[in-house]
């Protein structure tokens, strides 16, 4: 749970960069939202969060 939540969070601050930098448009944003919420309840949605983890648990504890 504490690791969705850190890339939700990631995530969300990379989209928020991107939008202020100019790198992003409020439509691309958008659209990138959607991707992500369509994704989530398709099923791909379980391999993803399964290599999330994976990746997540590579990563020694610093």
């Amino acid at each position: 749970m504490a690791i969705t939540i850190s890339l939700v969070l990631i995530f969300g601050l990379v989209l928020a960069l991107l939008l202020r930098s100019g790198a992003l448009g409020y439509g691309s944003a958008f659209t990138a939202v959607m991707f992500g919420f369509f994704l989530a309840s398709t099923g791909a949605a379980g391999p993803i969060n399964n290599l999330l983890t994976a990746i997540v648990q590579a990563i020694p504890d610093l």
